[in-house]
Formats: structure tokens, sequence, C-alpha cells
């Protein structure tokens, strides 16, 4: 039988953007499970209420830590130096973490870990000095001493085989899981009350507000819509959790006077997602680095038209089916793209992105390599 613990420690509720949601819809997917297993999810006291559901499923136990996750500096601290003896202290030696952090050693502990992205190799000028340390210290950790990694795409698989030499049967490839409910949606009107919207003459996006996702572009394709009185909606409300270029777009929004077009929505319920994804007339993805990228597809599940870069792993996660710009950066380009978009989403095989049939690789995944530990 698995029986496993799984760091939450990670975890900071609405903060931390596509692994809360990745996480969470494979906890749903184990609950659904009907292979034997025991989880123990270790919890930390300012997250163990919003995971306190899963434990009324008798084989999931919540393990609550001393560690606020909130404080990030003792959260890695206490992983470093406290996690195995905790693990082991309860008898627990197999630990899966679903993102790239873990202890300075294994201390008697096996571990699988989950590497959304390289993006701090890749983008390090976004990130300051101790976050770039941090993340190429687990990042050795992980592909040296853990068991076993998950790589969430294809395209970040081939980026750490190739930056850390890693034998390819070391790591595999599992798709996040996706779970919209196509029924799961406010009424319309309620958005477009709030919002100063119309069905189908707004563009939509989702994305956490950093340089990489690359927001500025289209708030200045929305500048040039309404400059030049271009025949396209020239609204953009855009979701997501805070970032480091918050201040630097809201200050691109005044200075091109787009309060009443370009609206920065925050964090929204899933309700409300759903329906801004199914009633706006396209949703634009202007990220240039991505290690899954679950929004465009969310959105293609809805039947809407995405227009997207062509950078990472977005081609092979959309599986081309998108509309794509080659140049992430050019204006121009942007504009002429979303004025005659393909619809191809009736060509998308949803099925791989399955939550079930994902949700059974990864447990199969997980006794494979834990047998014998």
């Amino acid at each position: 039988m698995l029986e496993i613990a799984v760091d939450l420690l990670w975890l900071r509720p609405r903060k931390v953007g596509g692994t809360e949601f990745y996480i969470r819809n494979l906890l749903d997917g184990f609950l659904q499970l009907k292979e034997p297993f025991r989880l123990f999810l270790l919890v930390s006291r300012d997250n163990r209420e919003s995971l306190e559901h899963y434990a009324a499923d008798e084989r999931i136990e919540l393990l609550e830590t001393n560690v606020v996750s909130a404080n990030i500096a003792g959260r890695i601290l206490w992983q470093f130096f406290c996690q195995n003896r905790f693990l082991k202290h309860r008898g627990i030696c197999k630990c899966f973490v679903p993102v790239y952090c873990r202890p300075l050693f294994n201390g008697g502990v096996t571990y699988v870990n989950v590497i959304h992205d390289l993006q701090a190799a890749h983008y390090p000028e976004y990130h300051p000095f101790h976050e770039i340390a941090y993340s190429r210290l687990c990042w050795w950790l992980d592909t040296h001493i853990s068991r076993h990694l998950v790589a969430i795409s294809d395209w970040v698989r081939e980026d750490i085989i190739s930056r850390y030499h890693m034998r390819p049967d070391k790591i595999t490839t599992i798709y996040n899981p996706i779970t919209v409910k196509a029924e799961e949606t406010v009424p319309f009107a309620k958005l477009a009350e709030r919002y100063q919207i119309t069905e189908k003459e707004y563009y939509y996006t989702i994305a956490q507000l950093i340089p990489h996702k690359n927001l500025d572009t289209v708030i200045e394709v929305m500048w040039q819509i309404k400059d030049r009185k271009i025949n396209l909606p020239g609204k953009l409300l855009i979701s997501g959790v805070g970032g480091k270029n918050k201040e630097k777009l809201q200050a691109q929004i005044a200075d091109r006077g787009l309060q009443d077009e370009v609206i920065l929505t925050g964090f929204v319920e899933n309700d409300e997602r759903n329906a801004l994804y199914k009633y706006s007339r396209a949703f634009l993805f202007p990220s240039v680095f991505e290690g899954f990228g679950m929004p465009p597809v969310e959105a293609m599940l809805f039947g809407t038209v995405v227009i997207a870069t062509d950078r990472t792993c977005v081609p092979e996660v959309t599986q081309g089916k998108a509309n794509y710009v080659k140049d992430p950066y050019d204006v121009e380009e942007w504009i002429r793209v979303m004025t005659e978009p393909v619809n191809r989403v009736g060509e998308m095989d949803f099925s791989i992105y399955d939550q079930m049939t994902l949700t059974r690789q990864y447990y199969e995944l997980l006794v494979r390599v834990f047998s014998g530990v």
C-alpha cells in the first residue's frame, strides 16, 4: 500500500498561483481513488484550515508543524534542519513534495519532488539573489539526491535534463490535472455590472503580476486599440494574485489613461473566472515563460479562442491549437492575430488533462518509486 507524507508547508492559500490549483486538483483526485493508500499531509499553522476538509477521508491525516508558511525564511530553515526528524519520529520515511523545495539531506527519508519550471535560471534578473541561490540549491538537491522527479511538461523535463545532466529514467512527465466544471459559473449579468463589460466584447487573461508574464505588452495593445480606434473590443480584464510588477502595471494603465479599459480584478473565485473565460472574445496569454500554463487550456474547455505566445511549453500544452504570436513583444503582431483568430478548440484532446487519469499516473509512479524503500 502507498503510505507517504505529502509536504504542503510551501502552500500559502491564494498566494502561490497555479501550484495551488495543481496540488488541490491532485489531492481531490486522490479522494476519488479506489486503490489503497495512506497520506500524511504535512501542514503549517496558517494553512491547516484550508486543508482540513481532506482529513474527513480516513485515508488522509493532517500532521501540523510549528511552521508558519507566510514566514518563508522560517519555513525553509525548518525544512532544512527539522523536517526529517519530524517525519522519522512518526515512523514516516517516504515523502512526496509537489514542488522543488526539500531538506538539505535525505536523513533517512526518501524524497520524490516535482519541478514546475526553472524560471529563476532563465530570468535571474527578475529575482533577488537569495531566491536564485535557494532555487539553484534545491534544484541541485532534487536532481542529485531525490529518488525521482516529476516534470509538468516535456519542455520542462528536457530543460532539467539539459541543465543538470540527469538520467532520463529518473524524471517523468505528468501533466497537471485540469478540473474546470462547465456548470460552475456565476450569471454573466453580475460580472457585466461589476466590470462594465458586454458578452464577447472584452478580452481576458490570468497571470501573476510579474515581468515574464508580459502583461505590459497586452496593455500597450489595448492602448493602440483605443488610440487608433481599431475595430476590436476595447476592454481587458486581468485576474491574478499580486506580484512584483503590480505597481508598474498600475502606473502604465494610469499613464495611458486606460483605467476604464484595463481592469486588474485581483483574485477571482472559480465560478467568476469560468464565466469570464466563457464570455470573453478571446483569452490572451502573453507569457514568455511557462512550465505548464493551465489558464489557456481552461479557457479552451469553455470553447474560447486562445491567443498566446509560442514560447516554452505553451504550444505543447495547447496542442498547437491556439493562435500564436511569434514575437511576444510585437504589439502590431498581437493586433493582427487578434483581428482574425481561428477557432480550433474542437480539435483539442482534453482527455490528456483528465484528473483521474493523471492522479493514477502519480499513484502508480509513487508506488513504483517508493517500493522497496
